[in-house]
């Protein structure tokens, strides 16, 4: 089972609760594997509700048996410098300062660090040093937001 295929089992589940599903993040084989769900809401996220969809999460997995060998399930949020992968998460935090790595060069460079301008869901426009770049979401490969630190 592919990871976007894992994150469609787990949405409803993790949605019915009242949260997000920001991110997933698998790696299996070896001795062990890892199940990594992060989890989001507007107020945040504690401890409190790291415990209640994992247990919601652990049995719709023993249920459904999508993952083969052992693993390690993770429920977790999404941190300070959380990944922005749809094009809600863009939107949400416009104006912010993003970090982005694009898989292939645009206008010379694959990274860009600076003011998210704007978004839609095709395009993003980081303002770095002034100069605004369009960045279409499908040529993406990582982006976060950058911490502020006072």
């Amino acid at each position: 089972m592919t990871g976007r295929e894992l994150a469609k089992l787990l949405e409803p589940t993790v949605e019915g609760l009242g949260y997000e599903l920001a991110d997933l993040e698998v790696r299996l084989g070896g001795k062990g594997g890892l199940v990594r769900v992060f989890i989001d809401k507007p107020e945040g996220v504690g401890l409190d509700d790291c415990e209640k969809v994992s247990l919601a999460i652990s049995a719709l997995l023993d249920v459904e048996d999508p993952v083969p060998g052992n693993y390690d399930l993770e429920v977790s949020s999404p941190g300070l410098d959380r990944k922005l992968t749809k094009p809600v998460h863009f939107q949400r935090f416009e104006g912010e300062t993003v970090k982005v790595q694009t898989r292939l060069p645009i206008e010379g460079r694959r990274r860009f660090r600076g003011t998210l301008v704007s978004s839609d869901d095709e395009n993003i426009v980081v303002e770095v040093d002034g100069e605004s770049h369009s960045l279409p979401l499908k040529t993406i490969d990582t982006a976060r937001l950058v911490p502020v630190v006072e």
